[in-house]
């Protein structure tokens, strides 16, 4: 579910205190950005830090309950609330009255300025492994373009109703999308026909030569897989260097399974790796 709709239905109905870190020094559960919505009696988001959220949470609703006015807090870690992190954050407390939608939205995209960019995620195939990855990262920071050469295919209602940053894309051929990607895309490979996935695989390799700019080209399937089509690439006039742009089998090592669920841990695991 995406936070920041679930905090808009929320605010629909009753008053909230927005939770920002502002900033910090050292050691600290979560980076600037970082936020939560407080209600009455129900929490949005989290700041992490178990007592400093703790505490957070008992000044957010003290300022709900006295009608108080938008206030910042320096809150150091160690000394005073006992935790062995040591490092010290500011926190800014900023009540919202219901229905104050605008007022949330804008606090929301002036706190995601200071988080680190979204991933920007291309992903061919709507299969099972496709659908889990979809669920996933729509958990994360993470912008995802969904693409398929069948229609009908994307959980379109999930997608809608859940607010996830998900763009679904029918296109035939599948490669054609390749093209339009946006500029540092994370290309995840795995349609529901190898010969699809080949195809996909040259087109994204022919837009390297020319531009250089995808970030991450990962093909789903095994060694075997990928030897064959190494060969068949080749006898398309592709370089041993251009060939090893793409990842493949994908996937953190040491995850292991193959039921869609851990594949897609696995490949959520390797895209935020590569992050850092």
């Amino acid at each position: 579910m995406n936070t920041l709709k679930t905090a808009c239905d929320k605010l629909a109905a009753a008053p909230a205190c927005w939770v920002e870190v502002l900033r910090s020094q050292g050691s600290v559960p979560r980076e600037a950005g970082t936020w939560m919505l407080v209600l009455a009696d129900e929490l949005v988001g989290t700041i992490g830090g178990g007592h400093l959220e703790f505490e957070a949470m008992a000044q957010a609703r003290a300022l709900l309950a006295q009608g108080g006015t938008a206030l910042e807090q320096r809150y150091a870690l160690g000394p005073s609330l006992g935790q062995c992190c040591g490092g010290v954050v500011w926190l800014r407390f900023e009540p919202l009255a219901r229905g104050e939608l605008a007022g949330l939205q804008a606090l929301a995209a002036r706190a995601g300025q200071r988080l680190a960019p979204a991933l920007q995620v291309a992903l061919f195939g709507a299969g099972h492994v496709g659908h889990a990855l979809v669920r996933l990262l729509s958990t994360l920071p993470c912008k995802l373009h969904w693409i398929d050469s069948r229609d009908a295919v994307f959980e379109t209602q999930w997608v809608e109703e859940s607010g996830a940053a998900v763009v679904c894309e029918h296109s035939a051929p599948v490669e054609g999308a390749v093209a339009d990607l946006a500029a540092h895309s994370q290309v995840l490979i795995m349609s529901f026909s190898h010969a699809e996935d080949l195809e996909v695989v040259a087109a994204c390799l022919q837009r390297q030569r020319a531009r250089a700019d995808l970030d991450f080209i990962g093909l789903i399937g095994s060694a075997t897989k990928w030897a064959v089509f190494r060969k068949r690439l080749a006898q398309r006039g592709f370089s041993e260097q251009e060939m090893d742009q793409v990842t493949c089998p994908i996937g953190l090592a040491g995850i292991t399974g193959k039921e869609p669920e851990v594949i897609a841990v696995a490949v959520a695991a390797q895209l935020l790796q590569r992050r850092g």
